[in-house]
């Protein structure tokens, strides 16, 4: 697996503090993206927390998923959540050690008081000392909240440097991507009132419970609740590895409806999917994204291969970016008119945009957000293996083009037949075969789209209908 090591540097570590008035909990913050450009530890948010005690559980959640692998549990893990500010909410992110687990707690408006909030993204320190001081939160004392250095704290460089360097997969950015992209394809599915979502949340096995089911769960709504299924019905969810939504727990108690998202199912095909489980809380929501299959992360869905492929893409994502604003909604729409460009094709750049991690995807809302992580597409680009064998293979002028079929002959000589029906395109390959489209387009599909589409057709010489050009 290929990683980079990336140092997050803080100022001072960040600590919950006693004071006559109530309680202060300081976040710091590492170097960032903010509209005026880098900076080494902007500074969001100083105000009061509205729910106090939910708060801190629910940042607890993202931090236990920073820490955590759902998979191959004995392989350490540990990363400093994402904190965004849009002006009007912070957002605080993370990704499991295993690439299989998002989670995202949105901190509203309501949520907070007192401060204005900037605009922005970093990394914020949640250590061991600190998940201490905030597991022990209790009463009605009030708590302040500083996202970021204070004022006196800026101008001195007197006090000491928390360094951390954290080794970062290239499948964990790859999972951010993906996450968000199939994120898009979700609707409401239920919403269940306190009772029955605590109800509901309780009974799901642990980890290693005996007993345990393999293979993807089903859950179907009923009334006001959720019940199993042994299998995809229309209108039920996907439940992959439910211990997965352990981090629920911490916040259980203070959910006032928890709700549900996937893609439509219908009753063929027994495959897992993807689906988002959202604790709505007093002034914010916690939102945990789960993959297919706990042994599978976000990263080899294959969801951005599409536009990662296109000429046109990478064109549109430039002048897209341009106009991004940390909206805390991004109005598909509204950024067509603004681009001069088809909603279609402003989609499609989003896509490519949020494989350098510059927007992230709210399923509450619907929409996407702006944001900005420390990492360039080309990035995923050089290590996504589908890619990089697909432009090889039109490279090679391996992708012969004859109406609606079309030959690749691979590195080794086997030769493929991709089909296209209605813009879906099958493959006569293994992977087609094992995945049917589930993780995304084979590299012998994605080879034929780029040649359709005109990419890469100056990188080497394409075949079309047995001739040469």
């Amino acid at each position: 697996m290929t990683r980079s090591l990336q140092a997050v540097t803080y100022r001072r570590r960040s600590v919950l503090e006693s004071s006559p008035d109530g309680r202060r909990l300081g976040l710091e913050t590492s170097h960032g993206a903010t509209p005026a450009g880098p900076a080494d530890h902007p500074r969001f948010f100083a105000g009061f927390l509205t729910e106090p005690r939910i708060a801190s559980a629910a940042l607890l959640a993202v931090a236990d998923v920073a820490a955590t692998r759902y998979y191959q549990r004995q392989l350490p893990s540990s990363l400093d959540p994402v904190v965004t500010a849009n002006g009007d909410r912070l957002r605080f992110e993370s990704f499991s050690g295993c690439g299989g687990v998002y989670a995202r707690l949105d901190v509203l408006a309501p949520g907070l008081d007192g401060g204005e909030v900037g605009h922005g993204t970093t990394n914020v320190d949640v250590n061991n000392p600190l998940r201490e001081a905030l597991s022990r939160i209790g009463g009605d004392d009030p708590l302040h909240l500083r996202v970021g250095p204070d004022e006196l704290a800026v101008t001195t460089l007197d006090g000491p440097v928390v360094e951390k360097k954290v080794p970062l997969p290239d499948r964990w950015l790859r999972g951010f991507a993906e996450a968000q992209v199939t994120a898009a394809g979700f609707d409401l599915r239920a919403e269940l009132p306190a009772a029955e979502a605590v109800r509901f949340l309780r009974a799901l096995p642990r980890a290693g419970a005996r007993g345990a089911v393999s293979g993807p769960r089903w859950v179907v709504p009923a009334g006001r609740g959720l019940r199993p299924t042994t299998r995809p019905v229309p209108g039920s969810v996907c439940l992959p590895g439910p211990e997965r939504l352990v981090a629920l727990q911490r916040v259980l108690r203070y959910a006032t409806a928890l709700r549900v998202y996937g893609p439509a199912t219908t009753a063929t095909g027994a495959a897992g999917t993807a689906a988002a489980w959202e604790a709505v809380l007093p002034g914010m929501r916690l939102t945990l994204t789960l993959s297919p299959d706990a042994s599978r992360g976000f990263s080899g869905e294959g969801g951005v291969l599409d536009a990662l492929a296109t000429d046109e893409a990478a064109g549109d994502a430039e002048l897209v970016s341009v106009l991004l604003a940390w909206e805390p909604r991004i109005e598909v729409a509204d950024l067509a008119a603004s681009a001069g460009l088809p909603a279609e094709r402003v989609r499609a750049a989003l896509v490519r945009l949020g494989t350098s991690g510059r927007v992230g995807y709210d399923t509450a809302e619907a929409a996407y957000f702006h944001r900005e992580l420390p990492y360039d597409a080309g990035r995923v680009e050089r290590h996504n293996p589908r890619l990089r064998s697909a432009r090889a293979l039109v490279a090679a002028g391996a992708v012969s083009l004859d109406g609606t079929l079309a030959t690749v002959t691979a590195e080794d000589g086997h030769v493929h037949r991709v089909r296209d029906e209605a813009g879906v395109l099958s493959c006569s390959c293994v992977w087609w075969a094992t995945y049917r489209g589930g993780r995304g387009p084979c590299k012998h599909a994605l080879a034929v789209r780029m040649v359709r589409r005109g990419a890469g057709t100056e990188r080497g010489t394409v075949r079309v209908d047995g001739g040469v050009r």
